[in-house]
């Protein structure tokens, strides 16, 4: 039992970057370029509702956390706009959204998926041998 209340704190963690992740996009969604005003509010669903599914039930949440963060952090990488937004601070408000919410709080989201994973993990081969 002592296992499982461990997952519930590292799956409540997950929960709490994806809210973060969440509050963090709908700041950043005005700020945005208006023509990729759908892919925005595409990707604010998709955390909106993996913030909901890792709540209920963490199996079906973790491989998509890894790729979502994942495409975040290279989509962000690989963007002009958002490197030089950035790098330069200019405007300072969007820059600071985009480091936050497309790397740190992806970071975050990484390493709080993978140890969530690894109790998940733990807790599958633990019911296995009893």
């Amino acid at each position: 039992m002592h296992l499982k209340s461990k997952m519930n704190h590292f799956q409540r963690s997950v929960v709490v970057v994806l809210v973060a992740v969440c509050i963090t996009g709908v700041f950043g969604i005005p700020l945005g370029d208006p023509k990729f005003l759908i892919q925005a509010f595409s990707l604010e669903f998709s955390f909106v509702a993996l913030a909901i599914v890792a709540a209920k039930n963490f199996r079906y949440a973790y491989i998509p956390n890894f790729i979502i963060a994942t495409i975040v952090i290279v989509g962000n990488t690989l963007s002009p706009k958002h490197i030089e937004i950035m790098s330069t601070l200019h405007p300072f408000y969007n820059g600071i959204v985009l480091i936050v919410g497309g790397y740190i709080l992806q970071g975050l989201l990484l390493i709080t998926n993978a140890m969530a994973y690894k109790k998940y993990k733990q807790a599958i081969s633990n019911n296995k041998t009893v």
